[in-house]
This record gives structure tokens, sequence and C-alpha cells, in this order.
């Protein structure tokens, strides 16, 4: 007859298994991942059915057998080989806190293994540390570590559910670094530090600082960073001549008028090149309290493209300004466009052989309907006297020549 603590068992959380002798175990599982809890019996027992039950473990309270290996959430596997019977929980919810046992049925009393489960919402943390930087630049992510977890795997990902962070952990502590991300573990200061260079806008959201515990949840500490476009004091753009003088004006703070300026070139401005060193056709002229400026002589093709100048060598918001320049050659901007001169005086002909058309076709019209309405007076008189006179044709003796011509005139109209 086998006592409780005779009972090996093992249990696995999140692919991370704990191995105990002790007759109550405590558990801790996420609402909405899955708890395995391994079992391992005596020689003999391969037999025998194993089960996972809840509460006082009475006849209603059994959740599961070896005998019927799938019922609902439940799952059961008997490993016979390596004398292992493993029970799986899936899809947690906080109605599956509680009292577990582990048994092994046997003639007389079973052997049971208690376990206390209790299960948390899949989410962190009610405290966030917020971040704000620009693209382009480098943020340093301070994360918490206590003392007893120096030795601990440490690590970062993005998100907010612990469940599933050492998986998708952008990098650990045993892989320090990573494209652009570097950890460095400090021991002494208890804490662990994560950097990530050239930061992109779609590198904002959630973050995840976790600490792995071998006999219990992770250690988590989140923080929000957020990651705004690079700005400037002031954004322009100027157009120059090829061979012609250009002047570049720079505002400064006035805390700033003892700072070397700089005038520097490049599509990223932590990557441009410095223009007053390297070029002598860039001059830097006398400054005053707010602006400095820059004279640049016999502008060429060359020189076009985007600027940054400012009196900030460690780049911070505000202290800088960002100039697109454009370098046309001279026939561009020195010569006006022949098509100017030509454009107008053939729309101003063809507006007024329109206006001519119209003004001929209405003379037409109206001397159309003049005609017209005389004709049918003509007719109405005409018809009148032959109404009156029996004698119409003799009163009358030339009305039909009249009709005729009237005609003859109205017809070449019509046409």
């Amino acid at each position: 007859m086998r006592r409780l603590q005779n009972l090996l068992f093992t249990f696995c959380i999140a692919l991370r298994c704990v191995t105990s002798a002790v007759g109550v175990i405590h558990m801790t599982g996420y609402v909405g991942s899955a708890v395995k809890v391994s079992c391992s019996y005596d020689e003999g027992y391969e037999s025998y059915e194993k089960y996972l039950c809840k509460n006082d473990c009475g006849s209603d309270d059994v959740l599961i057998t070896t005998s019927k290996s799938w019922k609902m959430k439940y799952m059961i596997h008997d490993d016979k080989k390596d004398r292992i019977f493993t029970t799986t929980i899936s899809d947690l919810h906080s109605e599956d806190d509680g009292k577990y046992w582990c048994g092994v049925t046997r003639t007389g009393s079973d052997i049971y293994t208690e376990v206390k489960l209790k299960v948390v919402k899949d989410h962190c943390c009610d405290t966030v540390t917020k971040i704000l930087s620009y693209q382009g630049y480098s943020v340093s992510i301070s994360c918490p570590s206590e003392p007893q977890y120096q030795n601990s795997l440490k690590y970062i990902c993005r998100g907010n559910r612990p469940s599933t962070c050492l998986q998708q952990a952008l990098i650990t502590s045993y892989n320090k670094e990573n494209g652009r991300f570097r950890l460095d573990d400090d021991k002494m200061l208890k804490k662990f530090t994560v950097n990530i260079t050239s930061l992109r806008q779609d590198d904002s959201g959630s973050y995840l600082c976790g600490v792995q515990r071998n006999f219990d949840l992770d250690v988590f500490s989140a923080v929000e960073l957020k990651v705004e476009e690079f700005c400037c004091v002031k954004s322009t753009k100027i157009n120059g001549t090829v061979g012609h003088p250009l002047t570049l004006q720079c505002p400064y703070p006035s805390q700033h008028r003892d700072n070397r300026k700089f005038l520097c070139k490049g599509d990223q401005h932590n990557s441009c090149t410095e223009m007053l060193m390297n070029q002598s056709r860039f001059t830097l002229q006398n400054a005053s309290s707010d602006t400095f400026v820059v004279m640049i002589s016999k502008l060429e093709v060359a020189d076009a493209g985007t600027y940054w100048c400012g009196s900030d060598s460690q780049w911070r918001v505000g202290n800088y300004t960002k100039i697109q320049l454009s370098v046309f050659p001279q026939s561009t901007l020195g010569k006006k466009n022949p098509a100017l001169y030509v454009i107008p005086p053939v729309l101003l002909l063809i507006c007024i052989l329109v206006l001519v058309y119209k003004y001929r076709r209405s003379r037409i019209e109206e001397a159309v309907l003049s005609l017209r309405r005389n004709a049918s007076r003509k007719k109405e008189v005409i018809d009148a006297a032959q109404s009156k006179c029996p004698l119409g044709g003799a009163l009358f003796p030339h009305n039909t020549a009249l009709v005729t011509i009237t005609v003859s005139i109205i017809s070449p109209i019509k046409n």
C-alpha cells in the first residue's frame, strides 16, 4: 500500500515542468491558456485506472479517467513505458480556480496528490511605464529584476499577454543581440536594460519585460512605447539657380548662442554629411541672437537635396531646421516659355470668331422672323379683301404674283 508522499508527480504549465514529492502543489494558470498535470506512478500500476478530480473527489467530481481519454476540455494520456499519466485542462476560466486531485485507482484506498490551481487574467500590468521617443532615435527600456532572480532568464516581448511572452520574445539574456535590439543585464543595479536603435513608428505599442521563475509564473513589468515622427522647428522649401549664390537661414534657441552651428545634408538627420567643414562653397556668416546664415556660392545641380541645420549636437527635438533645396539650370529659371506669348493671342482670336459667328447668326434669324411676319400680314390682307369682294380677282389682278414673289424670297433663306 502506497502512501501519499510516495507518489512522484510533475506539473507542466506553459511548457515548463515542476517536479515535487510534496503533498500539496500550488499552481497558477492564465485565463484562456492550458495547464498540463503529469503524475508518475510506481511499477506495477501500469494497468490501473488513473484520473483527475476536483473538490472532495466524490463520484460527481471526477473530471476524466484513462478509461475515457477525452471529455469536454479535459484530456488524459497514460504513458505506461515511462509510468507517467498527463492530464490537460485547456481554455482555462476563472471558475477552474480551486482544488484538484491526481489519483491512481487501486484496491482499498486510492493514491491521491492534492493540487491547488489559481487562474489569473492573461494581462499585465496595473502599472505601466510610458516612454516617448522619435523616429530614427534610440531608446533604452529599463526593466526591474529582484536579486533572487539574478541568474534567471530575462526577456522582452511585444503585447501584454504573459502566457505567450517567452515564446514570442524579441530578445533574451541568453541571446543578447538581435538586429536593432540589445539586452544588458546589470545584476548589481538589480535591473536589465533593452536598447532599441533606429526607431520606427511601427515600434510603438505595448511591451512586457519578463523574468523567468522555475516554480511559479514569471514576473513581468509593462512598458508603453510611443514613437512619433521626427519633427523640426521649421521645415522649408527653397529654389536656387545653377551658378548663382544662395542664402540659407537657420533659427536657433537663444540659449544656444555659444554652441557650434552646423549644416549637414542627407535624407535622415542621423546619417547626414557635415557641409560647413567639407565644402568650401558653404560658409557660415555672422549669426544674430536667434538666427545664423549659411552662404552657398555658385550653386551646382548636385547641391539639391535635404539639409538640416541647427545648434544642438544632441539632436533634441525643436532645436534644428529641415530645408528642402531644389536647384534648376539657368535655362529653366532665366528664360520665359515662348508658349506664354503664343497661346493667349490664339485664344483671343478663337473668342472673336465665336462672337462674330453668334452675332451674324442672330441677325439672320431676326431677318427670317421679320420676313415671315410680313408675309403673314400680307396674306391676311389679301384674304380679307377677297372675302369682301365677289370679284376678288378683278380687284387684285396681281395677287398671284405677289404670293409667288414672297415665297421666292423666303425659300432661299430657309436653305
